[in-house]
């Protein structure tokens, strides 16, 4: 067995461990969960965390559960936020989960036949069959509410300095049956460790006490931190929102694009946390960094290894050629090679014209530039340009004989003019 504890440390992944873990799972195969809320079809950056702890439990030689909260996930979690969620159906949940097991598939091994195999489990499976009643008679007369109340969790909801409006029962709840969890699943899976982030701490170490009040077993706990930014903003959003798993809800190319933009404090955090490579190679990567800052070298290795991880190298490969055609000094081929999704993607914002294909081929560059487009405001403005030297078509310097050819068209839809460095305009071919 490799030593789990020790793998995360040096990566700097644990927040509050129980004591007697490291020795609990040094003694030989154990397993353990962590439990994702289905709150969308996909998860996002934020998991990632969470998701890597599972990939090295695996790695070390130990079992991991995936629990995707079915049950858990029609209440709602209080920890760390204001106000409830809103509730989902019982169709929208399977739906999510079928599109979270996909994407654990990538950082898991699901399917072989190692006694270590992951296993992804649902509470909704256990907590159907329990009435109200029978639930507050055999779980919930085991844990008072003076201890329930003791959690953090639970007394910033109540703290008037916190501005909120109290929790429901339904909320207060949700550490009695997040509990219940790590019951079922010690005496059903003999899954001893239940992990998560720091703010799941109270959550989880309520499983731990309901399995010693009642079980009169020994269960074990761990968090790792809550990922932050170094510059204050938070960790996991753009302007755009989420940066999400799914490449339908955040491309590779902007997946990509997130981690290779990572602050040179934050990069050397992160390629601990969201990589699988070794100490002695981070090491080296981080002196080759500080050796010449400027090269980057640190982003562009966690933005090739976490992207290729979640996505693909082919993903990876496109994106790295996306960016040094924004960049860089692509040639017009290389542009052309971009599927249409990207190119928009790269271009995103860039002012946009619908003309028809037949009002394009044959057309001079003077005329494109200026009254088929309104991108320079007149033919003298183009030809002056030109003369200048400053006018390229799909990245390429073009002089005033340059006329629209069907061979031009990017994704044989589109036609990207420029003029100087930074000024672009699209036109899109109809």
């Amino acid at each position: 067995m490799k030593n789990f504890v020790e793998e995360l440390r040096w990566r700097g992944m644990i927040q509050d461990i129980m004591p007697e873990t490291e020795e609990h799972l040094m003694e030989g195969l154990r397993s353990a969960y962590i439990g994702f809320d289905p709150t969308a079809d996909s998860l996002h950056i934020g998991h990632l965390v969470g998701i890597m702890m599972l990939k090295h439990f695996q790695n070390c030689g130990h079992k991991p559960y995936a629990l995707v909260g079915g049950a858990t996930g029609m209440i709602g979690d209080p920890s760390g936020k204001s106000a409830e969620r809103n509730l989902l159906t019982e169709e929208m949940l399977a739906q999510y989960i079928m599109g979270i097991k996909k994407q654990l598939s990538k950082f898991l091994d699901f399917d072989s036949d190692a006694p270590n195999a992951a296993e992804l489990v649902n509470n909704y499976d256990w907590m159907k069959g329990f009435s109200f009643l029978s639930f507050i008679r055999d779980v919930g007369k085991h844990i008072t509410v003076n201890y329930m109340m003791a959690k953090d969790s639970v007394k910033k909801r109540f703290d008037p300095n916190e501005n909120t409006d109290g929790m429901s029962f339904t909320e207060f709840s949700y550490q009695l049956i997040q509990g219940y969890d790590f019951l079922h699943l010690y005496k059903e899976k003999q899954c001893t460790l239940q992990m998560g982030g720091s703010d799941q701490w109270g959550n989880i170490t309520t499983g731990t006490e309901m399995i010693r009040r009642i079980s009169g077993g020994k269960a074990y706990a761990m968090t790792c931190p809550l990922i932050t930014k170094a510059d204050g903003t938070k960790f996991g959003k753009s302007e755009g929102g989420n940066i999400w798993l799914d490449p339908e809800k955040t491309s590779p190319y902007k997946f990509y694009q997130y981690w290779l933009n990572t602050s040179d404090a934050d990069a050397e955090r992160y390629i601990k946390i969201f990589t699988m490579l070794s100490k002695d190679e981070i090491s080296a990567l981080v002196e080759e960094h500080s050796q010449a800052p400027h090269l980057r070298v640190l982003q562009k290795k966690l933005a090739q290894e976490i992207t290729t991880l979640v996505h693909s190298r082919a993903d990876w490969e496109n994106a790295v050629k996306a960016s040094e055609i924004l960049f860089g000094g692509a040639a017009s081929q290389e542009i052309k090679t971009l599927a249409p999704r990207t190119f928009l993607e790269i271009f995103e914002g860039v002012p946009q014209k619908e003309i028809r294909r037949e009002e394009v081929l044959g057309t001079g560059i003077v005329e494109l530039l200026s009254e088929k487009t309104g991108f320079l405001k007149s033919k003298s403005e183009a030809q002056r340009e030109l003369k200048g030297n400053s006018i390229s078509v799909n990245k390429e310097k073009v002089a005033d004989s340059f006329v629209a050819r069907e061979e031009d068209f990017i994704a044989g839809s589109y036609l990207l003019l420029q003029k100087g460095k930074k000024n672009y305009f699209i036109i899109r071919i109809i």
